[in-house]
């Protein structure tokens, strides 16, 4: 009973932080507003109990805001609806991919992606946030280009801004960034909060009724395009993907982006939760992955955003005290019927409070602590999560993953003078009393882990109580084995992990994870 009742508690204080990200994620996406939140609610009330993670959140992100994006501006080829219609069947497709990637045991894969990669894409995503939000938040609208080209276009949007607007969205963005620094009410979400005061104001500055105003000299228009807009009923918000141009070369595209962007983004967020579950359970992440799939196809189908493992709700739910995936339940069933009871007050949100939560969400995703990071883990990791990163902005996701990736492989061969050895396995092992020896024989990266990470899994049961990695063969060492092995290592009960002759190699820094070769 005490379990169920803080999965209650997490799922509704879930459902407060959820309820506008979703609605303003499913904005950003091109998509109705509707969508975020069906894609929660099926995400909660259809996953929570048939997944492979039991303490995560299913539900929209602000990572596949570019993906949904792009996909309903080029398939609709000037025609909002249409590309929403025709996104969706995108999304039908990569959902069948994830279940095929799940159902050939495809899950392990996301273990092998380099950190410095990943955290380039989403600081570009972070960027591409805040240059499509921003013209929101100061309430110039229809404003669009390229993110480059956003980006240099900010101050005019400050000289065009809408002065009431703007202030509603400056001041969600002071709430959201210093209302969580006062003590004693810390504990309420501050989106929460920017909701509360944000929508008597959008209501005593009458943005329901079209009018203009004046202010310094200036005219600017106020009206319910402004606010958020919703159909009469969820019934109504139920819509049918357009199969028409699915064979197309821009619906390949953003077909392998959202299957292969979503799967890498959602098992990532896994492998971090499982690292805070406080019980430090194990996810099957294969089974995961087919529970997203599933979700995903469920969601495209009646007109939802795609859905991953979402890890600030995630995060948010665990340190509410989650037990189970019944907190994920009671977070779709409380969406559910707020959306019911209350269609009307969703209705008086101003999107520039919406869009200050997202400017905020991208902040955060390209804070330069992750640039300093980066650069203190090394200078090798900072070039790949750098050039990651403006490959992305200059292009776009696929090619700014695969431009990280091939730099990556570059590397490892030009260090270690072979790129074959790269991809064969280089680890034997021995039991020795209640210890496992690993011995390592050439280069561990991530492109042959998987061969140690398999092994690990059948060799260490309950009575390993030291598992030794013997480094005094290998030539190279990788920061992201490094990290992944730390990751194995904390879901064990009763076992330690230690890295042996670690100090024979030369590290590329003074961090503890920097990539290490030998002398």
């Amino acid at each position: 009973m005490k379990q169920k009742l803080n999965d209650l508690t997490s799922g509704f204080l879930v459902f407060l932080i959820a309820l506008p990200l979703c609605l303003g994620i499913s904005i950003a996406s091109g998509f109705p507003p509707i969508a975020g939140i069906l894609t929660a609610i099926i995400g909660g009330l259809l996953t929570s109990h048939i997944g492979g993670s039991p303490l995560t959140i299913k539900g929209p992100a602000a990572g596949l805001i570019v993906i949904a994006l792009g996909a309903v501006q080029e398939l609709g080829m000037g025609d909002p609806m249409l590309g929403y219609h025709r996104a969706l069947a995108v999304g039908v497709i990569a959902a069948a991919i994830q279940i095929c990637f799940a159902l050939i045991k495809a899950g392990r894969f996301a273990a092998i992606m380099p950190t410095a990669v990943v955290h380039g894409m989403l600081a570009a995503i972070g960027v591409i946030i805040i240059a499509k939000q921003t013209p929101i938040v100061l309430g110039v609208l229809g404003a669009h280009g390229e993110p480059l080209e956003m980006l240099a276009e900010i101050p005019a949007f400050f000289i065009d801004a809408n002065p009431e607007v703007a202030a509603i969205g400056l001041l969600s963005i002071l709430i959201l960034l210093f209302f969580g620094k006062i003590p004693k009410i810390k504990k309420i979400p501050a989106p929460l909060v920017v909701l509360i005061v944000t929508v008597p104001i959008a209501y005593f500055m009458d943005f329901g009724n079209t009018h203009v105003y004046s202010f310094s000299g200036g005219s600017y228009t106020l009206g319910p395009d402004l606010l958020v807009s919703l159909p009469g009923n969820l019934l109504d918000a139920i819509t049918r993907p357009d199969f028409s141009v699915i064979t197309s070369g821009t619906s390949i595209k953003y077909i392998i982006m959202f299957a292969l962007v979503g799967i890498v983004e959602s098992l990532l967020s896994v492998i971090a939760v499982d690292g805070m579950d406080p019980e430090k359970r194990s996810s099957d992440l294969d089974k995961d992955l087919l529970v997203t799939g599933i979700g995903n196809l469920v969601c495209s189908c009646v007109g939802g955003l795609p859905m991953i493992s979402e890890i600030v709700r995630s995060k948010a739910n665990v340190d509410a005290g989650a037990k189970s995936g019944w907190s994920n339940f009671f977070h779709g069933g409380f969406l559910l019927l707020f959306v019911v009871v209350f269609p009307g007050l969703l209705q008086m949100i101003p999107l520039a409070a919406l869009a200050a939560m997202l400017v905020v969400t991208g902040a955060r995703l390209a804070h330069p602590k992750e640039f300093a990071h980066m650069w203190h883990v090394g200078r090798d990791q900072f070039i790949l999560f750098f050039v990651t990163f403006i490959s992305t902005l200059a292009t776009d996701l696929l090619a700014g993953v695969g431009i990280g990736l091939v730099l990556k492989v570059i590397m490892h061969a030009a260090r270690s003078h072979t790129l074959a050895g790269l991809f064969r396995s280089s680890v034997s092992s021995q039991k020795v009393g209640n210890s496992l020896e690993v011995m390592v024989n050439g280069p561990l990266s991530f492109t042959n882990f998987l061969s140690l990470k398999s092994l690990l899994a059948q060799s260490v049961d309950d009575s390993t109580q030291v598992v030794r990695i013997v480094l005094a063969q290998a030539t190279l060492l990788d920061h992201t084995v490094q990290e992944r092995l730390e990751s194995i290592a904390n879901e064990w009960h009763g076992t330690t992990l230690e890295l042996v002759n670690l100090d024979v190699m030369t590290p590329s820094s003074n961090h503890p994870h920097a990539f290490r070769k030998s002398r």
